[in-house]
């Protein structure tokens, strides 16, 4: 059975930083791309980053370039965010996500695997 469990999420103020970290079970997930999508209440689920399998390549929408980091470690079937310099309208239910292609085009309709989901709440 895959699960994927994120950690990391909470209560920040703005201009603070929150990592997050999704562990994946039940197979090994060094061949898939890996990453993060988010979704505000009212709001789409929307791509965040993603890391293909050697991490050899990133891709991030603009609402987090220079201020997100997406990063794994294939020998845990980790896949990490390092976020700062965070915003209120960062403020989400961020979703690992796995087996998808690596462009900020995709959809959640694309992705194979998702985690359950943990809170990123920025206050101003």
């Amino acid at each position: 059975q895959v699960r994927m469990v994120e950690s990391g999420g909470g209560l920040v103020q703005a201009g603070g930083s929150l990592s997050l970290s999704c562990a994946a079970s039940g197979r090994t997930f060094s061949s898939y791309a890996m990453g993060w999508f988010r979704q505000a209440p009212g709001e789409e689920r929307e791509f965040v980053a993603a890391i293909n399998w050697s991490g050899g390549s990133r891709s991030y929408a603009d609402s987090g370039k220079g201020r997100f980091t997406i990063s794994r470690d294939n020998a845990k079937n980790t896949v990490y965010l390092q976020m700062n310099s965070l915003k209120p309208e960062d403020t989400a239910v961020y979703y690992c996500a796995a087996d998808f292609p690596v462009r900020v085009t995709t959809t959640p309709k694309q992705v194979g695997y998702w985690g359950q989901g943990t809170q990123v709440a920025v206050s101003s």
